[in-house]
């Protein structure tokens, strides 16, 4: 018989839960009836706003406006944020050093960095140029926020009715942005950064602090940055003691320094200086009366030797200065460069030669070029083809895909980790990769295979899906991936970032041109990494050595074993026998290198070396338009070849490390051969003997016992001393 009160005890358990659903559902009704209402309420009160008809077209507009305002903000704060980056560092004091630049034996080359005090506080400039710069760079300077959207229509509608580029519509303070902080190549992404960058520096600075920063930064032909130093080096004048038309010849220079300098094109500068006049008139900042006198008297410029040298390398051994200097007191020092004249200026005539034989027919306008030595000194230095047009450095700051010349990196990669060589057997078949869930399956430049080849004939011929399978692992190669890759590319020298995937073995990051002959230099050293340096000595302007290369230099480390080089060397001496290269063989001289061609041929290449130089030669456009089908081994490898060959006479050849014949018997070529009956080719220049290892040691030594028994001392202007030039590098 069951327990009666256990029973009744189970049911008040029950009848509790019963209570406490039924709770839980009148709440929630509850709830629910509650919140209805106060919608029902709240539609009420909201019914008084309805619109309808016309007014209803403005709500929806201004509804639509609100919400692509928010959309439009969110994406101008991501495009605003890496401009905004750019201001964090010091530009205030960009220009805190004067140093004068001696070339390799002692020539002075030029100068930069301060030349004098900056220019007078804007108040105390003569009205007169403010007035030529403002009618002629920006005449609504002091109404625009740093954009002028006024000046930018007016300006295409010029251009439209010209159907030229006859005006243009960046204003002063976007080109003080870009002074400060970008650099000049031609891309949205600079166009984007600088018009945030406008902006910024319209917030931050009046508008007279903008006028004097951009006066002051701006360069104005000759090696002269700022408007104090130009009027110094054209009219041996302070700034405020200018006339009107030499103001005006002054204002003129902005447009285009290098071409409308008149140390260097008088006739020009003055045509430019009464365009500036005209401008005044039409701005209405002057009468025609007012500037009659000085059309008719044009300004004259004071004669002095024209020390314009290798402005791109010199722009970037002034950084490099910088990087060692920060740590000297004084500021005013004397840099000996590494550069070679005579190699520089077969650099600059090679690169030029090419472009203005070639450069219509493969639709290619830009080119760059580095020559280091085989002890790490940067003799040549080729930016660009005109300094004055652009001051922006293609072989220092524009990074470009380097196609196949990236490919020693993967071979000397796989080499040095799986101990393959020269002769070891690979595949030339279809390799496919999984990226992006669809297969990536590179071509070769040709469209057969090959089948079983050795690596010799794989970098020779520039194979394509032999250095995909290094990375991946195919066809017995090991998996190399992108790691042990980055790390030898880190070791020789290539500091760009890289993106770690499959296509990065075809050249696929972004690199520069001195990244690239730094890192070759690592074949021709025997395996050592080439440490470069811009310059051998800095004193001060008393003549003390404050460095030297010879003791302050780094160790060089080793990077890549004997084996690796041995096969590498191997292999890329035959490229310019019978491989993509035949056009950078020298005759009587043993040379390596590679080529390379990027994705619809946007960049040629050409990295090559000897047993006494590396340079890499790059071809291309600055905005990144596709050639006309040019390859690395037509224009990089001729430019190249003509600079090699000019370069290794009367000189002490060097052989390339563990390669049998290094020096193979030399054929004499004639000087000079008939194309037609009446056309003679030029001859080649013939290169000056240089002074031999011996006897540069032992001035060497000389120099050293000199400056122990008295320190050097330059007397006056430094840029008028000739004291210097005992000292040898």
């Amino acid at each position: 018989m069951r327990d009666p009160f256990k029973k009744s005890k189970k049911v008040g358990g029950w009848n509790k839960l019963l209570d406490f659903d039924s709770w839980i559902d009148s709440s929630l009704y509850q709830m629910f009836s509650d919140a209805g209402g106060r919608w029902e309420s709240i539609t009420i009160f909201f019914r008084k706003f309805r619109v309808r008809g016309f007014k209803r077209i403005l709500v929806e507009i201004f509804d639509e406006g609100i919400t692509l305002g928010l959309v439009g903000s969110i994406a101008m704060l991501a495009l605003a944020l890496p401009a905004f980056e750019e201001t964090q560092k010091d530009w205030r004091s960009q220009d805190d050093f004067s140093v004068l630049f001696l070339d390799r034996n002692g020539k002075a080359i030029g100068r930069r960095g301060i030349r004098q005090n900056a220019a007078e506080e804007l108040d105390a400039l003569p009205d007169h140029f403010i007035k030529a710069v403002l009618s002629t760079e920006d005449r609504r300077f002091f109404e625009h926020i740093g954009l002028d959207f006024l000046g930018l229509t007016r300006a295409f509608a010029e251009n439209v009715r010209a159907n030229s580029v006859v005006q243009g519509g960046s204003t002063i303070t976007q080109q003080l942005a870009k002074n400060l902080f970008l650099t000049n190549e031609r891309t949205l992404d600079r166009k984007i950064k600088e018009a945030f960058l406008s902006l910024w520096l319209e917030t931050n600075l009046s508008k007279k602090e903008i006028l004097k920063l951009y006066i002051d930064r701006a360069y104005m032909g000759g090696g002269n940055f700022g408007i104090a130093a130009a009027a110094q080096y054209y009219f041996d004048k302070n700034i405020k003691d200018v006339t009107l038309a030499e103001a005006a010849m002054l204002a003129g220079l902005y447009k285009a320094p290098g071409k409308y300098a008149p140390h260097i094109n008088l006739p020009a500068a003055r045509a430019r200086a009464n365009e500036v006049l005209t401008n005044i008139v039409q701005a209405g900042f002057m009468t025609e009366g007012q500037v009659v006198r000085a059309r008719r008297e044009p300004a004259s410029v004071v004669e002095r030797e024209d020390l314009q040298g290798p402005n791109y390398f010199l722009d970037w051994a002034y950084e490099e200065v910088r990087k060692t200097a920060g740590k000297f007191k004084t500021r005013n020092l004397v840099v000996k460069s590494t550069v070679d004249l005579d190699l520089q200026k077969a650099a600059e005539d090679s690169v030029e030669t090419h472009l203005r034989q070639f450069g219509t027919k493969f639709g290619v306008r830009d080119a760059a070029m580095v020559v280091i030595d085989h002890e790490g000194a940067v003799r040549a230095m080729v930016g660009g083809r005109d300094y004055g047009q652009s001051q922006f450095n293609r072989a220092t700051l524009s990074k470009r895909q380097p196609g196949s010349s990236f490919k020693p990196f993967v071979y000397a990669s796989s080499i040095e980790n799986f101990g393959y060589d020269e002769k070891t057997k690979v595949t030339d078949s279809r390799v496919c990769v999984l990226r992006y869930g669809k297969n990536w399956c590179p071509r070769n430049y040709t469209p057969r295979y090959r089948g079983k080849i050795d690596m010799t004939t794989a970098l020779v011929k520039s194979i394509n899906t032999v250095p995909v399978k290094m990375y991946v692992g195919h066809d017995n190669l090991k998996s190399l991936g992108g790691d042990k890759i980055v790390k030898t590319a880190r070791d020789m020298g290539i500091e760009s970032d890289m993106v770690v995937n499959p296509p990065m073995v075809l050249g696929s990051n972004g690199v520069t041109v001195l990244e690239m002959a730094s890192s070759y230099g690592t074949f021709m050293t025997g395996g050592n990494k080439l440490n470069r340096f811009a310059f051998s000595q800095i004193t001060d302007s008393s003549g003390n050595i404050l460095f030297d290369i010879r003791k302050d230099a780094k160790e060089s480390p080793k990077i890549l074993k004997d084996t690796t080089i041995a096969a590498m060397n191997k292999m890329m001496v035959q490229i310019p026998e019978w491989g993509t290269a035949k056009s950078a063989a020298l005759n009587g001289v043993r040379a390596a290198g590679k080529t390379g061609t990027t994705q619809a041929y946007r960049d040629a290449w050409f990295v090559g070396y000897t047993g006494n130089y590396v340079s890499a030669v790059w071809f291309g456009n600055d905005n990144y338009q596709p050639t006309r089908r040019l390859t690395g081994g037509r224009l990089p490898a001729m430019t190249w070849q003509k600079f090699m060959t000019y370069a290794h006479q009367n000189i002490q050849l060097r052989p390339i490390p563990f390669i049998e014949n290094p020096l193979p018997e030399k054929t004499e070529l004639p000087l000079a051969t008939t194309q037609a009956d009446d056309e003679i080719i030029e001859q080649a220049p013939i290169r000056p003997k240089l002074l031999s290892k011996q006897a540069e040691d032992m001035l060497r030594t000389l120099e050293d016992t000199l400056q122990e028994a008295k320190p050097l001392k330059l007397n006056g202007e430094l840029a008028d001393s000739n004291t210097s030039n005992i000292k040898i590098q």
